[in-house]
């Protein structure tokens, strides 16, 4: 599970402003950080897509939102074969435009990833003297029967960080691309 020694003092305040969840006795949690060499608005234009989260998560094939873009919209979600999974039922918790935050709750699935909510926060930094991205994902979710707190956050960790890496790609490409998806707020 990650710690924060070793973190910066600005990554360390992100974590405790943005990604403190309360956990349970049957539950693990844990966060991940990822630098992008990209603006954080191109990096934000990606994560904040509730509605088409296959455009950075290598996981997904397909994703159907049931009513507008809004706090409390559902989206069911296809899992690529060969995760322990097909299907993903996900609830978005929260959607902040302006401090760049993203929180989805797991609500149902062919999963095992029970009372599963998570958190995504883009922060803006500078890499090599250009605009990037430093994006923190921290999660809480139950410990299934079966496995062990550190089997559980491992598998959760591996995951996650395929994602940010996949984003990092994405975002990276498209800055070099100078392209940035359209933030419709509508």
């Amino acid at each position: 599970m990650s710690s924060i020694k070793g973190l910066s003092a600005v990554e360390r305040e992100y974590i405790r402003k943005h990604h403190t969840h309360e956990i349970k006795a049957n539950q693990c949690t844990s966060f991940l950080i990822k630098h992008i060499k990209a603006p954080v608005h191109l990096v934000w234009s990606l994560v904040r897509r509730f509605d088409q989260p296959q455009k950075y998560k290598p996981f997904v094939s397909r994703c159907i939102v049931q009513g507008n873009l809004e706090i409390g919209s559902v989206r069911e979600v296809d899992v690529k074969s060969g995760l322990p999974a097909t299907t993903s039922t996900e609830r978005l918790e929260l959607l902040d435009d302006n401090e760049h935050i993203l929180s989805v709750r797991i609500v149902g699935g062919d999963h095992r990833l029970r009372n599963y909510s998570s958190v995504v926060s883009v922060h803006p930094e500078v890499i090599d003297g250009k605009p990037g991205t430093v994006v923190i994902e921290s999660f809480v979710v139950d410990v299934p029967e079966g496995n062990t707190k550190d089997e559980t956050c491992y598998f959760v960790e591996a995951l996650i960080r395929c994602n940010l890496k996949s984003l990092a790609d994405v975002s990276e490409r498209l800055a070099v691309q100078d392209r940035t998806e359209p933030i419709n707020r509508a």
